[in-house]
């Protein structure tokens, strides 16, 4: 269902995506951003495969490494099969080198991510940005959290329950019905998180305070707002737009909110496409 607000070039517009929880709580948050990363850098060709297929391809190649080091140790191996041993070797070790560093900031991105639900789990706004930098992107994607009551005082397990799995599978048909990721192939590029949190909140290993943070208005960005079904009160659409570094009705205005930052943006991996093969 859509929702606009304002009139013309004002309008602001959302794809609402329910749920029947009775909260959206931090590990939910956590899993809906983490596929919809996912799903961003796939659609828009920055990986060669959907980041489940990478995180395994990774992981048996290390373990294929792993198994070829011990068989060149049995020395009754003759010289032409540890010659092949040695070929197949170099071949693993260039591919996890190309997908090492992609791996690293995934996880580093993620954890960050974690660290920070774990002190602000109520977190109303986050955006992904891709591009070479934040203030002049090629995409945009606007994510708006409706929390019906308040967080579960327990920490997040993020632990992937079925509602994460409900959400992120109804955000990202939504996305595709919007006709997300269906530009061109611009070559390989970088994908930054930003979140807004108190002013209060420092991580700063992970996290970068951007008071003042806008993005190109030459961008329309893909908005989702995820709610509760069971919420019971309509929420009120930012008056300001996703630009603004200022609280939007989707927050208490008594909390003096900002961007931040994540410091681990995700560089895309080159690959060729199927139209340059």
């Amino acid at each position: 269902m859509e929702l606009s607000k304002g009139k013309g070039s004002s309008e602001i517009e959302f794809t609402e995506v329910e749920t029947t929880a009775e909260f959206l709580d931090g590990s939910v948050i956590f899993h809906v951003v983490k596929d919809a990363i996912g799903f961003v850098l796939y659609m828009h060709q920055q990986i060669p495969s959907i980041l489940q297929d990478i995180s395994l391809e990774f992981d048996s190649m290390h373990t294929e490494y792993k198994e070829l080091e011990m068989d060149l140790t049995k020395t009754e191996a003759k010289a032409s099969l540890r010659q092949k041993h040695i070929g197949r070797m170099r071949e693993v070790k260039q591919g996890i080198r190309r997908m090492e560093k992609f791996m690293s900031t995934i996880s580093s991105l993620q954890t960050a991510f974690q660290l920070m639900i774990s002190e602000i789990p109520n977190i109303h706004e986050v955006i992904l940005v891709l591009g070479s930098n934040p203030i002049r992107p090629q995409h945009v994607y606007h994510m708006y959290f409706s929390h019906a009551n308040p967080a579960p005082s327990a920490e997040a397990d993020f632990m992937k329950g079925r509602t994460a799995e409900g959400l992120s599978r109804k955000a990202i048909r939504a996305l595709i019905s919007k006709g997300a990721g269906s530009s061109s192939y611009p070559g390989p590029t970088k994908l930054f998180l930003m979140v807004k949190a108190p002013t209060s909140f420092s991580l700063p290993l992970h996290f970068l305070p951007k008071r003042d943070f806008r993005y190109s208005k030459k961008i329309v960005p893909f908005r989702l707002r995820f709610r509760c079904r069971t919420q019971g009160l309509q929420m009120d659409a930012p008056d300001h737009g996703p630009q603004s570094g200022r609280s939007t009705g989707l927050i208490d205005s008594s909390d003096d909110l900002i961007w931040f930052q994540c410091r681990h943006a995700i560089k895309g991996i080159a690959f060729k496409t199927s139209e340059e093969e």
